[in-house]
């Protein structure tokens, strides 16, 4: 049975690399002229001026992949200890992952043809994935089920995201943004069905 729940539990967090992964690789098919990392933001490919037959792929990605971060970030109440400050930090964490899921489904619903609308939602977005992984990697920094390697790239998305924030705003750092956390997402699906929860 706890086998049976920790693989439910992962479902989650595998749905939402594989649905942003193929919406956004499938819109970047269809764009029409040229499109790379170094010069193109990733809502490009959901702007339908320039991306008329693969934007919409692009913004139901998000839409989707903004849904199933609701039940990932839901389940790390599984990590919850009976260490009041661990579960209070991994609560906030649940409520900014939630906000954060929210906004990414409203960079879908009010893409860049939104202009001003599309660049609050993005920033919001980006600002709250920041306080999600730094509030994530305090809280479970010393639990001993999660994995240590797994703890330090943590710390390194968070520090590519903060650099994004606040320093460096180009096409390719977001792509490192984006695509590092979703790997942290990955590692955290590990880590959590290799771990042995009550």
């Amino acid at each position: 049975m706890n086998s049976l729940k920790r693989q439910i539990s992962c479902i989650a967090g595998v749905a939402v690399i594989v649905l942003y992964c193929v919406f956004t690789f499938s819109s970047w098919a269809l764009y029409p002229t040229p499109y790379n990392p170094v010069d193109n933001w990733l809502s490009d490919l959901g702007n339908s001026s320039y991306n008329p037959s693969g934007a919409i792929l692009y913004n139901v990605g998000c839409i989707l992949t903004g849904i199933a971060l609701f039940p990932f970030f839901g389940d790390l109440y599984r990590w919850y200890t009976n260490e009041k400050w661990r579960k209070a930090s991994l609560i906030v964490t649940q409520i900014m992952g939630f906000l954060a899921a929210f906004s990414l489904i409203m960079i879908g619903v009010f893409s860049e043809d939104y202009g001003i609308l599309h660049s609050l939602w993005s920033s919001i977005f980006f600002f709250l994935n920041l306080i999600v992984l730094v509030l994530l990697g305090v809280a479970l920094f010393t639990h001993p089920k999660y994995m240590k390697p797994i703890a330090f790239y943590g710390f390194i998305v968070a520090a590519i995201n903060l650099l994004f924030v606040l320093v460096y705003r180009n096409p390719i750092f977001e792509w490192f943004t984006v695509f590092t956390a979703l790997g942290y997402v990955g590692l955290l699906v590990y880590n959590m069905f290799k771990a042995e929860f009550d």
